[in-house]
């Protein structure tokens, strides 16, 4: 690089790269002072609109990486102590809270110096004396006041950026152990909802605490301190008398801050239960929106809300009745010291009992923020004791972790010793999961089938070899070398195709395009923009189920691993694909490797080296295919029967010459060239990608807080009929309190004015108008802040839950749930106090610029000066600060978005050893948020040193102006007065501005609620004047009319003018190759995807013309992925509690679950665990078929349903629907054949187009049918035996 480039560089390092940029440290002490390392981002700021790229990077010290490594360090020498995981965070940040303490103590004797020397000046402007050596005692005590003043400023803005730089580290080193701990552990009960919440709220209060540690050591230095000014002005009585006033006031705090600890836990709880409810129910909208589920679900979550917001209005009005306490406690204290002062005949000047005033007031700010205090103390209590009981739940787990990988052995890649295993290892179920009996041992190169009937245990068998089940006996189980798995329902990351295929390995472009061709990926990537590079939704949700199977089989292959554990990897492709996938991937690319694959296609287990067979969690059978095949009466012979039963549905005869010519076809089929796939996204090739692509940067607005966002936050809580109340309450507060002020100094100014009881109860008087008006104020707050946090939420979630699928496919639900938490708890507990705090203070502000202008008129043109300079300051800061504050947020959101992929996914990351690189990732992006909220402190800073300093030279002036006044012009009571509060103005102005500031950025929580409460929703649930009959539909025809279906505007269309009559009572099958347009006609059918062009009629009823619950609840469906809530049997089979237990057992024992519930004592109250993790993919899909026998509807929709069962079920699912749903009309979209032989009708569909309509008979008869070709294919995979997947 040449010495030009790099000085450039050098001068613009934020126009060049942000990130690699860091100005705070390479600063210098006046630079840090006046926070001028900021000025490059400002000047940024104010040219375009600032990005994440322009903003430098977090100091090292405050790294994710260098705060983990201190916070690990300190845990280590504490291992021992009790309480040591507080202790560990202190200790871990000890040195800056060192520096941030001596700031802290300056600041707190710089501030009490005013007070002091309040009675000197009060005594000055009394004294008439007006010579010169007089005049120039009074520029002296002006001039003290400025130099207390200005220190006082400096050490505060440094005590408060450096308390936040504490808390950024503090922050990023905890959610670097949350993430860390939750990869490592395994089995936890800890749900996902829970884990979030720590990071949205737990980690960000214990950050906030560094904020106020201080307090706890200062409360008592500030108390001594304004004793001994007490005691100087009103004598040893008074001081003695004000202390223990003090003390009682703070002690009578006590059983308040209890209540509000006790408080706190409750509506921590309360979200915890909310967020993991929203969790869930964002992850299951489809299932919701197919069942018209959704208002009930929602229900569920307002109740949820109801209980956490009925904490909240009791934790609200204690902080109420906290806030009137020590508002009025300066009113108490003084009230006493004066009264003791009277009793015992202390003289009383106006110097005095002004200094005396001010201490009032500076001993308020520690009361008053005594209870905040104490509350942060015991929040961060319970967030600190939260995250360390679950970051010390390696304990209880330690025992069940899984051996490491063995040292690669010569010939054996596995040894399976004897022992049970068991999901819930202190569960109640009479017997384990899955119980291995003799040892079994697999060596190098083998492929190892394992086969059984659903819930017999395949899937627990795969987990436990990677060590994802907990063993109750028995020994261990070695793999030797590394391990490749493939789970059974897809896990696939956010991010390029490419992306997740290398899955952190380097690219190898040749054995890339190897894999890519053997997973049959390769025509898809041809057909797709962006090719590779397309992008993938959260949760892979713009892939078909064929697209995210085969992506996560090519991850595994390229990972090229010794060990492949592959969980059902054919079910979810079509017979061609899944031969392909067997012949190419398994037999050729991973002919060396050691493969177990479980499967339900048994013509894939002639070719295994060995085959397990299992039954209710034990292998039954273990051998040869040949050897097991010679059992008569063995479990494999039976299941093969039941296999070949459902062929010979297909080719029941030779009558017509089909099996004939169908084996001739496929013999000349051998020697043709291998036939190119093609498997398209199921929603419209790559415009998805782009729809995607887009979703992935999360909307921000731009510019200033709009103006409705204020209106529509202030007017939401009865339309804004208490907000003049409360604004008259804090007028006359201000009012009355200045006024009993004035009236002690005017009282005391001279002796005998009036009588000193006289004076005394005029105080009094005035004084507890004054506190009655915070009691309403304070109460009123209460009731506003309750009703608009109620109001918005419900705004809110009634509106995502209502949005159509199109917003929850391009909306991360990380990003729902930062709104419905961190937002949220924004708005129930901080927006409101903040935004009254900005009004009291600006109240108090307007009264104190009045006083002073009473004593002196020039003062007033200071003031205009002083505002304006202070605006044309805000407006320079607030456009960078503002999009720093937006960033804010949306930085946060991935943080969330990995985590709660990472743990979906934790079981593949661990088996391909990749939590280093999820780490790392967790790493950077934990230092991308920081880096926005580190420069975001420090812009508040900023504004805060310059306006003070503005503000101290202006009570500098007016010190300045009263000195210089002739003496009989000024009213010294008055002038005393303006002096006094004087002391607060530069504190008071400099929280005004901040305050502005801070609102705005805090109000951006609610532009975002309310973003989410203008989302477009679906059709109406109900048109009350166009209701469909009672019994409708009668008959269940549903009749296609010229159907166009896009996805998008913007989008091609994917169904291009369908056009059939299904007859009602009769079965239609529904086929065609992955992507033809199947699954879009029956989104179409329950309106998930509303028609472009033409029409669906169900019994002469037109259904875009009636509401969604009218159509969908009349309507059955058994997804293609079925879906379990967390919660009970009863609540899955029966959300909405319609049915009598009787008919749910009925129910289960049709659908062979009966003696599966029966296991556990709690029968149907036993729990599902979250995404039904403690039932197999086969039994969940058993539980979405008794939901459909339970509610007996007219149509009923099978859309894959029984891809991930076996034949024998697949079968048994069959005959049960036969029998239960004779009379409905039943569409069954299948890639199996045997699945929709049967069928009345068949629908062939091809690229969105009808290419056949008939019965299948007629069109078996027809050998260039496109039915007769897929059945063709069909029985070309299921009559290969071993010789046909052996390499040419």
């Amino acid at each position: 690089m040449s010495s030009s480039d790099s000085s450039l560089e050098l001068e613009q390092p934020l126009l060049a790269n942000g990130a690699d940029y860091d100005g705070f440290s390479g600063a210098g002490i006046w630079s840090r002072l006046t926070f001028g390392w900021l000025s490059p981002l400002f000047e940024k700021g104010r040219t375009e609109r600032l990005e994440l790229s322009h903003v430098p990077s977090v100091p090292r010290s405050e790294s994710a990486k260098a705060s983990f490594c201190l916070l690990q360090e300190s845990l280590r020498k504490r291992k021992a102590e009790s309480s040591s995981f507080q202790r560990a965070i202190v200790h871990s940040v000890r040195r800056c809270l060192a520096l941030n303490a001596i700031f802290a103590g300056i600041n707190t004797l710089s501030s009490y110096l005013g007070p002091f020397l309040i009675a000197s000046l009060v005594d000055f402007i009394s004294d008439n004396d007006s010579g010169r050596v007089h005049r120039r005692r009074g520029y002296i005590l002006a001039c003290l006041f400025f130099a207390a003043k200005t220190v006082e400023s400096l050490t505060q803005r440094q005590w408060y950026f450096g308390a936040r730089q504490i808390g950024v580290r503090v922050r990023a080193a905890l959610m670097v152990a949350i993430y860390n701990k939750s990869l490592l552990i395994k089995y936890s009960g800890t749900s996902t909802g829970k884990i979030i919440n720590f990071l949205d709220v737990d980690v960000e209060r214990v950050a906030d605490f560094f904020w106020h540690i201080h307090g706890i050591w200062l409360l008592p230095v500030q108390v001594s301190l304004a004793l001994l000014i007490l005691y100087r002005n009103l004598g040893l009585p008074a001081a003695f008398s004000a202390l223990v006033a003090t003390i009682l006031v703070m002690a009578s705090n006590t059983p308040l801050a209890n209540s509000q600890e006790r408080l706190h836990s409750k509506i921590m709880e309360a979200k915890d239960s909310r967020i993991k409810a929203t969790a869930e129910t964002l992850k299951c909208m489809r299932i919701l929106k197919l069942h018209s589920w959704e208002t009930a679900f929602l229900d569920k979550l307002l109740q949820l809300r109801e209980a956490e917001r009925s904490w909240l209005k009791r934790y609200l009005y204690t902080c109420s009745a906290i806030a009137f306490l020590f508002w009025a406690s300066p009113t108490l204290v003084s009230v006493v010291a004066f009264g003791v002062c009277i009793l015992v005949g202390t003289p009383l000047t106006a110097g005095a009992a002004l200094s005396a005033l001010a201490t009032f007031r500076i001993l308020q700010e520690p009361i008053y923020n005594l209870p905040e205090l104490v509350a942060m103390i015991t929040q961060t209590k319970v967030s600190v004791e939260r995250i360390q009981d679950f970051l010390m739940e390696e304990e209880q787990a330690a025992q069940f972790w899984p051996s490491k990988n063995a040292e690669v052995s010569s010939h054996v890649a596995l040894q399976i010793e004897p022992g049970e295993y068991n999901w819930e290892a202190n569960s109640n179920s009479k017997k384990p999961t899955l119980k291995i009996d003799k040892r079994i041992q697999v060596m190098r190169g083998e492929k190892v089938a394992v086969c059984g009937t659903v819930g017999s245990g395949k899937s627990s068998f795969l987990c436990s070899i990677i060590g994802e089940i907990p063993r109750v006996t028995g020994g261990r189980i070695t793999v030797f070398g590394s391990r490749a798995y493939v789970p059974q329902s897809a896990w696939i990351q956010s991010g390029t195709v490419q992306e997740n295929v290398l899955f952190g390995k380097e690219m190898d472009r040749r054995w890339y395009q190897q894999v890519l061709e053997s997973c049959a990926l390769d025509r898809d990537i041809g057909t797709w923009a962006d090719g590779d590079s397309t992008l993938v939704g959260e949760r892979g949700m713009n892939l078909s189920g064929g697209q995210k199977q085969r992506i996560q089989l090519a991850r595994a292959v390229y990972n090229n691993s010794d060990v492949y554990l592959l969980d059902d990897p054919f079910s979810a492709v079509d017979a061609h694909t899944g031969t392909h996938l067997f012949k190419e991937c398994l037999m050729r690319m991973l002919s060396s490797k050691t493969v177990i694959y479980v499967t339900h296609q048994l013509e894939f287990l002639a070719a295994a080296d060995l085959i397990l067979v299992l039954r209710d969690g034990k292998v039954v059978q273990s051998g040869k295919y040949q050897e097991l095949m010679e059992e008569a009466d063995g479990e494999l012979v039976q299941q093969m029967a039941a296999h070949n039963e459902s062929l010979s549905q297909v080719s029941p005869s030779d009558e017509n010459g089909l099996s004939v010519s169908m084996s001739h076809k496929l013999k000349k089929k051998k020697k043709k060239k291998k036939k190119k796939l093609r498997e398209a996204k199921h929603n419209g090739d790559s415009g998805i990608s782009e729809l995607i692509e887009r979703s992935q940067e999360e909307e921000r607005e731009f510019g200033r807080v709009k103006w409705h966002v204020y209106r529509t936050f202030v007017t939401s809580a009865y339309r804004g009929a208490p907000v003049p109340l409360l604004l008259l309450c804090q007028v006359l507060f201000q009012a009355l309190q200045m006024g009993s002020n004035y009236w002690i100094a005017w009282a005391t100014e001279k002796d005998g004015r009036v009588s000193r009881e006289k004076m005394l109860w005029g105080f009094v008087i005035l004084s507890a108008s004054s506190s009655v008006f915070i009691l309403g104020r304070a109460v009123l707050l209460a009731t506003i802040a309750i009703e608009t946090a109620r109001r918005l939420f419900l705004g809110m979630i009634t509106n995502i839950v209502r949005a159509p699928m199109s917003f929850f496919d391009t909306t991360p639900s990380s990003r729902i749930l930062n709104r419905s938490s961190t937002d949220q708890s924004t708005v129930d507990t901080d927006i409101p106090y903040r935004l009254a705090g900005l009004v009291f203070a600006l109240v108090q502000l307007l009264c104190i610029i009045v006083l002073m202008s009473q004593v002196a008129w020039p003062v007033f043109i200071l003031f205009v000066i002083a505002v304006a300079i202070s605006i044309w300051y805000q407006n320079y800061y607030i456009s960078s600060a503002r999009e720093l504050a937006r960033m804010v947020g949306i930085r946060k959101a991935p943080i969330l978005h990995h985590f709660s992929e990472s743990l979906s996914g934790a079981a593949t990351i661990r088996c391909f050893n990749q939590e280093g690189r999820f780490s790392k990732k967790n790493l950077a992006l934990i230092d991308d948020y920081s880096r926005i909220t580190f420069h975001n402190y420090g812009t508040m800073e900023w504004l805060s040193v310059r306006v003070n300093f503005l503000f101290n030279l202006v009570f500098f002036a007016v010190l300045t102006i009263l000195v210089s006044m002739p003496r009989d012009s000024i009213d010294p009571s008055l002038a005393g007065l303006a002096a006094t509060y004087g002391l607060n103005l530069n504190v008071l102005l400099a929280w005004v501005i901040w305050n502005l500031c801070n609102v705005e950025n805090k109000m951006i929580s609610v532009e975002r609620i309310l973003q989410f409460s203008a989302v477009p929703s679906e059709a109406p649930l109900v048109i009350e004047h166009s209701r469909p009959e009672q019994d409708w539909p009668m008959s269940g025809t549903i009749e296609l009319d010229g159907l166009h279906v896009r996805y998008n505007a913007g989008l091609p269309m994917v169904l291009k003018g369908i056009s059939c009559t299904f007859p009602g009572g009769k079965r239609i099958g529904v086929v065609g190759r992955t992507g033809s347009g199947k699954s879009t006609l029956i989104q179409a059918l329950f309106r998930v995807v509303e028609p472009s062009l033409g029409r669906i009629v169900i019994d002469g009823v037109n259904i875009s013309r009636i509401g969604l619950q009218d159509l969908r609840s009349r309507l059955s469906i058994i997804p293609q992925e079925p879906t379990l809530f967390h919660g009970t049997v009863r609540t899955n089979l029966d959300p909405l509690r319609r049915h009598l237990d009787l008919d749910i057992w009925e129910a289960l024992h049709k659908c062979r679950l009966g003696e599966v519930v029966k296991q556990d004592q709690r029968l149907l109250e036993a729990p599902v665990a979250e995404d039904g993790e403690n039932w197999s993919v086969g039994q969940r899909q058993l539980v979405c078929l008794a939901r459909v026998l339970l509610d007996r509807r007219r149509i009923l929709v099978l859309d894959e349903a029984t891809a991930s069962v076996d034949t024998a079920t697949d079968k048994f699912i069959q005959k049960t629907l036969r029998e239960e749903t004779g009379d409905c009309t039943v569409i069954t979209v299948a890639h199996r054949i045997p699945t929709v032989i049967d069928s009345d009708l068949v629908l062939v569909l091809d690229e969105g187009k009808v290419l056949e309509f008939s019965s299948p008979r007629d069109l078996l008869k027809d050998d260039s049918s496109a039915f007769s070709k897929l059945v063709m294919e069909f029985l070309g995979r299921s009559k290969c035996g071993n010789h046909d997947f052996e390499l040419e």
